[in-house]
């Protein structure tokens, strides 16, 4: 019985047209379970009723014809109770609706099982039998088995067939849900944009002559990297900040000492270009696919991106421009940084990508130019949604295909709320970050991962709250060294000079690995990660810290902050390496500067004593002339320069439920708190929030988050320890209300957001916030909590930030 599920189900999903997949599974079906009749009823969601779509046993004209409304009949039964339905003649059940033009009246046993997809309703399968009897429990089973290895097929062939289901329902609106990779709106036609070559397409030949096949390849390399200066110096124009990294990543994945080493390797094998290209660049698109970590898996898609733009070059095809209207909206099956950068100056309004996730480089530029992204749309409807009107909502991640009148209205009247609320908001850019009634609050930078931390003083930012040091280490093939974290920490520390910048030690593990030193583990986010690596790795831990005070010194405005601590004995551990660090680093630099004056001292004796004609043996020259008050009067001045190496304030990062039961004891060891609000989340309420199948649970405005989040707040304040937050809740204006009110000291985000919180932070009272709060803190579910927000952000002016914000 389990191979025959597992045929039906592979045949329906491999069938391109929905109604024969339809057709064919009723027959299957009706077969397998021996019954007189198999029909299958689709849930019309826009005009509340299911569709007969399929039926092997029922009158053939009434396919696409009957319906029957969700609450009626034994079918809308099925729908409603969400379960399945058992009974031994149905035409005497009370919830039985006679339809003469089905023809069952002589089909008595019926069985019915609803199709759910994530909650929802996808329809009803049935079967039916003249005998009247219950179906077996075996029966039962094979169809709720059924249906639930059904629905995914279905919800991917209901949107494949997306233009053309039910009655040429295609100028009705339809709504898919994808994954927000950037925030923001955009109403335009799609552009579709294919991939001009396909190395899945290339077969594997070898070449007699590898010396052309490898002039091909360096010639190829040659023109990918003109590509890739060319795509990088056009964006450079727009935006300056760490997102442009991945074209340098791009140049030096082609250099020889890498990627392009290996695929001269193959053809020196006796390849022919194109098959060397592809075996190398599979091979590496395996091995990134297979790693858990969501950040490093999107760079499977940098090297097909990569490897697709070398094979063009290598088959020397023409570019095909696409034909590209005034504005649009791109559409690809895995839209990459590069695609970003080629269109981004020729009107592109937002981007829509059917894999990937927020983490890939052409979301994390999406958000750096401020375009509207959607990514991981599960569907396959490229062809079909080519030139089609929709709406992207990059807040959500849901888009509209096909949107009616009204609902363009809407979004176009939210568009333009948005717009000039950008607008407004860039005026109290240099204003203090105040309530009406005079209440203060920090607003500070997350830096480090896309957000460029050197335009963050033209949006009001006062400091960096969380500067992500694990990137320089992600973008390597080893771990750096301590002059380069040092020279990488001084450029960061230098662009707030008056500003406090708190420097989150190597956070890795979970969803963040490093090439050179991979985790491989069941369970990543309850794994090995953050603090637990480095406290089992001190040479690693210590070379960064010692990296960090060198680059502080003269300046003293560093912060140092430690992820993911789950324990006191943790706290004290890291403490112990901080001081251990500091203090030897300290010895060092006044040992180094005493010997730097010695030898002064000692040259300028010299110069004297050459002047006056007098000579020096080898022996004075290691500092014999130096008597003991002029070592003493040394030994200080090198104490007073040494001084200036600063012992700097350490914090740590409450992501780990553990910490709220910790609190004092934790206050008595560090110098602040910073609440890393999407990993305390993700952890109180069990949910991966990289996994799309429980995405949906995933909210900071959870009552137990809120509950949690006040706790802390209260904590810090009885024990007198400074608190932030840093997370997605912060850059959310009723986020930023609720934070406000509990006491938080600052509040760290990406840089688009400061001027827009300020804004909201300036046009509503400490005692306001203090309301909204406590009302909310009384409520049971999340629905509750988001309905008041809105309801609250509309009562004191503030309701055109709904979109953006809760």
């Amino acid at each position: 019985m389990l191979d025959t599920l597992r045929r039906i189900v592979l045949d329906f999903s491999q069938d391109t047209e929905l109604q024969s997949a339809l057709e064919r599974m009723v027959r299957q079906v009706k077969a397998a379970m021996q019954a007189d009749c198999c029909s299958i009823y689709l849930a019309d969601y826009y005009q509340q009723h299911f569709v007969l779509m399929a039926s092997d046993g029922l009158k053939i004209t009434s396919l696409g014809q009957t319906c029957i409304a969700f609450s009626e009949g034994l079918i809308g039964l099925v729908g409603k109770r969400e379960e399945p339905l058992n009974i031994v003649n149905a035409q005497e059940h009370q919830e039985f609706i006679h339809a003469p033009e089905v023809q069952e009246e002589d089909l008595f046993a019926f069985l019915g099982t609803p199709i759910i997809h994530r909650r929802k309703v996808l329809g009803v399968i049935s079967v039916q039998q003249k005998e009247q009897r219950n179906f077996t429990e075996n029966d039962e089973a094979f169809l709720v088995t059924l249906s639930a290895q059904l629905a995914s097929a279905l919800a991917n062939a209901e949107i494949r067939n997306l233009l053309t289901f039910q009655q040429e329902q295609a100028q009705s609106v339809k709504q898919l849900q994808g994954v927000a990779g950037s925030p923001g709106i955009a109403l335009s036609s799609i552009v579709v944009c294919q991939p001009q070559a396909d190395l899945a397409a290339v077969s594997l030949k070898s070449a007699p002559n590898t010396g052309e096949q490898l002039l091909r390849f360096e010639q190829a390399v040659k023109q990918t990297k003109a590509d890739f200066e060319e795509l990088s110096q056009r964006l450079s124009g727009t935006i300056n900040d760490e997102s442009l990294a991945i074209f340098d990543v791009y140049k030096q994945l082609l250099d020889h000492a890498n990627l392009g080493n290996e695929v001269s390797e193959k053809i020196a094998q006796g390849w022919r270009a194109d098959s060397a290209l592809k075996l190398v660049i599979e091979h590496y698109i395996q091995q990134f696919e297979a790693i858990d970590d969501s950040y490093l898996k999107e760079r499977a898609s940098d090297i097909k991106d990569l490897g697709t733009r070398l094979l063009v070059n290598i088959q020397q095809q023409a570019k095909e421009e696409l034909i590209l209207p005034k504005e649009f909206i791109l559409l690809a099956q895995d839209v990459t940084a590069s695609m970003v950068a080629q269109y981004q100056q020729a009107g592109l309004k937002g981007i829509i990508s059917l894999s990937g996730s927020n983490n890939s480089h052409a979301a994390i530029l999406a958000r750096s130019l401020g375009l509207p992204a959607i990514m991981g749309v599960n569907a396959s409807v490229l062809n079909q949604l080519h030139q089609k009107e929709v709406i992207i909502d990059g807040y959500s991640g849901e888009l509209f295909v096909n949107p009616d009148d009204s609902l363009k209205k809407e979004y176009q009247y939210l568009l333009s709320q948005e717009e000039a609320l950008s607008d407004k908001v860039m005026e109290v850019v240099d204003l203090p970050c105040e309530t009406s009634d005079g209440h203060t609050i920090e607003l500070l930078l997350n830096a480090g991962l896309s957000a460029s931390f050197e335009q963050s003083s033209h949006i009001g930012a006062a400091g960096i709250g969380l500067y992500r040091t694990e990137v320089p280490f992600m973008n390597r093939h080893c771990f750096p060294s301590e002059q380069e974290q040092t020279l990488l920490y001084r450029k960061v520390l230098k662009f707030f000079p008056k500003h406090s910048v708190t420097m989150r030690t190597l956070d890795v593990g979970g969803d963040k690995s490093l090439p050179y030193f991979p985790i491989t583990e069941d369970n990543p986010f309850l794994g090995w990660r953050g603090i637990r690596i480095t406290l089992d790795h001190p040479e690693i831990f210590l070379v960064q810290i010692r990296a960090m005070l060198k680059a502080n010194q003269g300046l003293n405005n560093l912060e140092i902050m430690l992820p993911m601590i789950a324990s006191i004995e943790e706290v004290d551990e890291s403490i112990r390496l901080i001081n251990q660090a500091f203090y030897e680093l300290k010895a060092e630099l006044k040992a180094n500067l005493f010997n730097e004056l010695k030898q002064e001292f000692t040259r300028n004796l010299m110069d004297e004593m050459a002047i006056e004609g007098s000579s020096l043996d080898n022996q004075l020259l290691d500092g014999v002339l130096i008597d003991s008050v002029t070592k003493a009067r040394l030994e200080e001045k090198a104490d007073i320069v040494a001084s200036q190496l600063h012992r700097p304030k350490v914090g740590i990062m409450l992501e780990v439920p553990s910490v709220i039961f910790q609190m004092k004891a934790l206050a008595e060891r560090v110098d602040f708190f910073s609440v890393g609000s999407n990993d305390l989340t993700q952890y109180l309420l069990a949910v991966d929030r990289n996994n799309s199948q429980v995405a949906n649970l995933y909210d900071a405005f959870h009552p137990a988050v809120l509950a949690a989040l006040y706790s802390i707040a209260t904590q810090s304040a009885q024990y007198n320890i400074p608190i932030s937050l840093c997370g997605e809740l912060a850059s959310q204006p009723a986020g930023a209300i609720l934070l406000l009110a509990m006491g938080f000291n600052k509040l760290s985000m990406n840089g688009h957001n400061v001027p827009r919180i300020k804004w909201i932070i300036r046009h509503i009272s400490y005692t306001q916030a203090e309301d909204i709060l406590q009302h909310v803190l009384t409520l049971s579910t999340t629905k509750q909590v988001h309905s008041y927000l809105n309801e609250q952000l509309e009562a004191v002016g503030l309701g055109g930030f709904i979109r953006a914000g809760c």
